[in-house]
């Protein structure tokens, strides 16, 4: 049986697999950021997206979860890149996630109901966001959209 990692004590945790996720840093017209602010993240700030289900494609599982945690639908969806997040320290537990990150716009006149899992919202410039508490993945996903040359490819 193949080993896939030790957990946080050291023992031997088999038949554990990563968790692939989506998520995306979804823009409104007046080119803001929707960033919202979980428990399970430390109560640092982030943004929306969870995981793919089985037999669920990439774009699906992220236009689901997005609508199921904000009440949005996106549109002018781009992927981004993808990070490893394993045994972050500022996840509510031990887990081992690879994230698929995306820009998008957000279709209309964006009315945000968030579900249970965020505690709160907040539209922000992306020099804002920079400046917010923000979860590591989130940090480098927005520093990558900012970076010169990345803007024109990544924001929608």
């Amino acid at each position: 049986m193949p080993l896939s990692g030790h957990g946080k004590q050291g023992e031997i945790r088999r038949d554990e697999q990563p968790v692939v996720t989506v998520g995306a840093l979804i823009f409104n017209s007046a080119g803001e950021v929707l960033m919202v602010r979980t428990q399970k993240w430390s109560n640092l700030w982030g943004i929306p997206g969870g995981k793919i289900r089985f037999g669920e494609g990439s774009i699906d599982a992220l236009r689901r979860e997005i609508k199921e945690e904000t009440h949005l639908e996106i549109e002018q969806i781009q992927f981004v890149l993808a990070q490893d997040c394993i045994r972050s320290s500022e996840f509510h537990r031990d887990a081992h996630f690879v994230l698929l990150n995306y820009t998008c716009r957000c279709v209309g006149a964006p009315q945000v109901i968030l579900n249970e899992e965020a505690q709160q919202f907040r539209w922000a410039s992306l020099d804002e966001a920079l400046a917010m508490p923000l979860n590591r993945p989130t940090r480098v996903l927005i520093e990558s959209v900012c970076q010169p040359g990345n803007g024109q490819n990544h924001h929608p």
